[in-house]
């Protein structure tokens, strides 16, 4: 990520982020803007909220939980590192952190806290403010690489090569609606809850949405991805890839579907309608690159195997053919041991026989 533009300019939804009971789970790092509302529980590698974010679940993370002031829970909290509360949090459950605990004023946790390390009460400096005066010294010292390496490891590198699930500020995240006012990007292979409501929408490979998508921009849905709902913009085009699957309408100013896709409602375009046979996402298929990688690995297994049976053969060929050999040099010598006992005897009968 450039320095100086903002990580949270847009809803993101990382590969394999799915929905269950209730829980939003995905393998990288949370990040959820300011005056946000999450209905889900969350579990996540680390969980990062700015100011007055509402959670209606619990956190799970693997790493650190960092909670701004004024937050909410209504469930426990679990941290597998460190957490950092801000003033006035309220968690409704437990908490338990494994290592320090840092927390601040008038902080309201109703079932007590547990913490295997340090525990200090005082008020943690806001997530926002911390990483602004930070990176803010790291400049004045001319630290450019310094800063660039902060920032992405808040939103490029979430540990095990996991890019982090980003919630704009002021977003609406449940069971009902996704709704954000920027663009929105989810994933391949994810499964979801909800009517999601951006900007701009671009829905990657192999997914599933149980709901309906509308946006004010352009609507991309790739390959293999079902839509359990319609499809909706305002003043943008649709673009749908192959396999994809649409079970309401679709309206759109353009509209472009490719052959293999199906909509099961009506199609209706202001513009133009077309058919098309492309793939409408840019990114890299990674699914499709590892399966490309596998057929190749396998091939080449296959061909040293064959190669192996090609040597064992032939070197049973060799065998075959020198066990032959020597089988015929036996015989040839037995031939030869029996003619010469016949000459002998022939030899060495008395001459009265013979006359």
């Amino acid at each position: 990520m450039r320095l100086g533009s903002d990580p949270l300019d847009r809803l993101s939804i990382p590969d394999g982020t799915t929905v269950e009971e209730h829980d939003l789970v995905t393998d990288g790092n949370v990040i959820v803007g300011g005056q946000s509302t999450v209905d889900f529980g969350v579990r996540g590698h680390s969980v990062m909220a700015g100011e007055r974010v509402s959670f209606g679940g619990h956190i799970e993370a693997e790493g650190d939980c960092r909670l701004d002031m004024w937050c909410t829970v209504d469930d426990n909290v679990l941290v597998g590192e460190n957490a950092y509360l801000g003033e006035r949090v309220q968690i409704d459950g437990e908490l338990k952190v494994a290592g320090d605990l840092d927390i601040g004023d008038d902080v309201d946790i109703e079932d007590g806290f547990e913490a295997n390390g340090w525990i200090v009460i005082r008020n943690p400096m806001p997530t926002i403010v911390f990483l602004f005066v930070y990176l803010s010294q790291l400049l004045r010292v001319g630290e450019e690489e310094a800063a660039e390496e902060v920032l992405s490891s808040l939103t490029d590198d979430d540990g095990p090569d996991h890019d982090p699930l980003l919630i704009p500020r002021g977003a609406t995240v449940s069971d009902d609606r996704w709704q954000v006012s920027t663009p929105a990007t989810i994933g391949d292979d994810c499964r979801l809850h909800g009517n999601v409501r951006a900007e701009e929408l671009t829905v990657g490979r192999d997914g599933v949405v149980f709901g309906s998508l509308r946006a004010r921009g352009d609507i991309v849905v790739g390959r293999g991805t079902e839509i359990k709902g319609d499809v909706t913009t305002r003043s943008g085009d649709v673009r749908i890839g192959p396999g994809v699957t649409v079970w309401g309408d679709v309206v759109a100013e353009n509209v472009a579907l490719h052959e293999n896709a199906t909509v099961d409602g009506t199609m209706r375009a202001s513009g133009e309608m077309r058919m098309h046979t492309d793939e409408v996402l840019d990114r890299p298929d990674e699914t499709a690159e590892a399966m490309a990688e596998a057929a190749e690995e396998l091939g080449d297994d296959q061909a040293a195997i064959a190669a192996a049976d090609e040597t064992a053969a032939g070197e049973n060929d060799e065998t075959s053919e020198e066990g032959q050999g020597a089988a015929s040099d036996e015989a040839a010598d037995a031939m030869t041991s029996d003619e010469a006992a016949d000459a002998m005897t022939s030899d060495d009968e008395p001459v009265e026989a013979r006359e």
